[in-house]
Parts: C-alpha cells; structure tokens; sequence
C-alpha cells in the first residue's frame, strides 16, 4: 500500500493555485460519537482547529523534534485533532491503524515515540504485555490519555510502569477536541490527589463555568451545574441541523451536555453525561460518581452504572461490571464498598456481571446500549 501510494503522488501534477480561505471556513467535518443519541456532523473551522493545535500542543511541550503516535481513528476528534496538532509543530507522526498491543509497544520504542495520545482502554491492554515495564522507555517525554474516564487503579498502574509525564485531556467534537488538560505536577501532586479525578484546567484561550441548566447562569465555586465552553476552538454548527446548533451554542458559549463543577483553584471536574443522569425519587445521581468507586474494587476491570426502571422511585442504579482477569465479582462487596463511601441513595441497588462493554470505535461505553433491554416496553427511558 505503501508503494502504491508514493507511485500515485509521483504520478501527480503539483497544484499551482492556491484558493483563499478563511478563518471561519469549514475545515473538516466531524460527527459525534453517537453515544447518547444520533450522531451530527461538527462542522470545525480554519480558527477553531488552528486555535486547538496552538493550545494542545504547547501544553504537551510538543516540538518539531517530537515523534507523535496517532492510536485513534482520525475520523474521531481525538485522533484527526490530535494528528494536526502535532503537525501545528512539525512532529514526525506515526498513524497506527489496528491496536496490537504487543506490536504497538514495540513500534513506540523502535521509532522512538516522545508522545502519544491512548484512550485508558489501550492502557488496560499494555499493562497485559509480558515485561512491559522492563523496556527502555527513554524517549518517551509524555502519554495523553482522554475521550473517556481513566479508573484510578488504572492510572495509577500505569504511571508506575511508564516513567514519564502524564497528561489528562477532556473535549468534545464540538471543540475541535481537548478544552482542558490535567498537567504531569498535578499527577504526581501527592498533597492534592482529589485532583486525579479532575479533568484538569482549561487550555489557553478556552474559558469554562458551570451553568445552571435552565437558566444558563454561571454557578459558584464547587455547585454542579451544566459545564459550559467559550473558545475560539467551537464549531460553526452542525451540518444542516440549524435547530440543534442553536440549542448547542448561545452567545459564544457551548453548551457541553456534561454535568460538573469547577473548584476554586480553578479545575474542572466532569460529574457525569447530563442525559446519563438517574433520577431516583427525585435525586439526581451522577453514575460517575459511583463508577469511580466500584471501579477502585481489585476483581472489577470495569464498570458502568445505570438507571433502571423502579415502581416505587421511578429507576434506580444498576452497577454492570466487567470482572479482572482470573478474579470473580461478589456482588454484595460492590454493594458494601459503595454504602461505605457514598449516600445511601447513590448506592446501585444491584450488580450485573457481563464479559465485555458494549464500546464504539473510540473505546467509550455505550450506555445506550446497556439500558436499552430494561426500557424496551416503557414509552419513557427516565
């Protein structure tokens, strides 16, 4: 293939004319991950893309001397804005088409990878390759990890095998991709590890509050509201859906459809989806909130929680796990574990056992999915 395509471009008449284009011209079109609902076309702009590789790739400390992997398909955010923000800085780019972890291990050390952006399920699998931590990880100057939540026993591992910098980043398709970075001081800031749950601050030029939902107010220090992005980065809209994109941005600001808050040192912090949202007798629950913890079990791989239909409090939280490998989930420990760290409304009223996620192409949990069988005969999945 390879050949083939040096033979095509050798073949090519070089292009004379140049056509201007401007700023807020559409430059790629993007579509949502389709998680929660129908995915829509993000339409990113010359700015909004230009503005992204400005930001991510200074606070990687990225440089024309980096060798960046590419481990996300680029019809993702994560792997198209990742990929032009290594080219922002004249990095020598490696595209990784299928994940083998052993073979991807060995591509970063033979190419001499400086920094590469893995979702934490890839993470998951590295940690599996026989001797992985007895490599020479020399070169590497920083892994990014993101576009869904890293289990802190995960992370943990993983900064234990990896001797490099960390970084944390959360986005959105809208955004032209990551609007907040978890910088490597505060990974190993031993005083403040409540911030490991964090999604970090925001990147220059982004400016985040959270709103309340209705009112779209900015709320004070600490109150969860919705999580609310004001940026250069944000798309001209979505491809033909005028009604959507007018309830997606207003007056410059981006409504995310993420729940959270943002502490007074200035880091936000993601509560959860607002659409995965339980409502349980009239109590919001976030399941993030509650995933953090049943994730931090040794026997549990992964977990999701969701709401399911209740007589008496409308639905109620179901925790699905993926046991660890060689371990056997106990139920009633979940159960424990959760009633000894959350309110007793939080706590999943029952555990369900399964062998493998429902995922899409980037790794994300397709809660969709997991709730679909316990709504089918209901006219209302809330």
């Amino acid at each position: 293939e390879h050949d083939e395509y040096e033979d095509w471009l050798a073949g090519s008449e070089p292009l004379t004319d140049a056509t201007p284009v401007g700023e807020g011209e559409t430059f790629l079109q993007l579509y949502t991950s389709g998680t929660t609902g129908f995915p829509k076309g993000a339409m990113l702009t010359q700015r909004g893309l230009t503005a992204h590789a400005n930001g991510m790739a200074d606070s990687v400390a990225m440089d024309e001397h980096s060798v960046a992997m590419v481990a996300m398909p680029l019809f993702h955010v994560g792997g198209s804005s990742w990929a032009l923000a290594t080219m922002y800085y004249g990095a020598r780019q490696l595209l990784v088409r299928d994940i083998n972890p052993p073979a991807l291990a060995e591509e970063m050390i033979e190419q001499g990878v400086s920094h590469a952006f893995l979702v934490p399920a890839i993470f998951g699998f590295l940690l599996q390759v026989p001797g992985i931590g007895e490599r020479d990880w020399s070169k590497l100057r920083g892994l990014v990890y993101g576009a869904s939540p890293m289990p802190l026993p995960l992370l943990r591992r993983s900064m234990a095998t990896f001797p490099t910098n960390f970084y944390q980043v959360y986005g959105m398709t809208e955004a032209s991709g990551a609007v907040t970075v978890l910088m490597p001081d505060a990974h190993r800031d031993t005083a403040n590890e409540h911030r490991l749950i964090s999604a970090g601050t925001p990147l220059k030029g982004v400016e985040i509050v959270a709103a309340d939902p209705v009112t779209a107010q900015p709320l004070g220090p600490g109150e969860v509201g919705e999580i609310m992005v004001r940026t250069e980065q944000l798309m001209a809209g979505y491809w033909d859906r005028p009604e959507d994109s007018e309830r997606a941005m207003s007056d410059g600001w981006l409504h995310s459809g993420d729940a959270g808050y943002v502490d007074e040192d200035g880091y936000v912090f993601i509560s959860d989806r607002v659409k995965d949202m339980i409502i349980s007798g009239g109590e919001n629950i976030y399941p993030a909130e509650i995933e953090r913890v049943i994730g931090e079990h040794p026997s549990v791989a992964d977990v999701a929680v969701i709401g399911v239909p209740d007589e008496t409090w409308g639905e109620v939280g179901k925790a699905i796990v993926t046991p660890a490998p060689g371990a056997t989930v106990d139920a009633a420990e979940l159960i424990a574990l959760a009633k000894s760290q959350l309110a007793s409304f939080k706590v999943p009223k029952s555990v369900e056992v399964i062998a493998e996620m429902p995922r899409n192409a980037t790794g994300k949990i397709l809660k969709k999915d997991l709730r679909a069988p316990y709504w089918v005969d209901r006219s209302r999945a809330v």
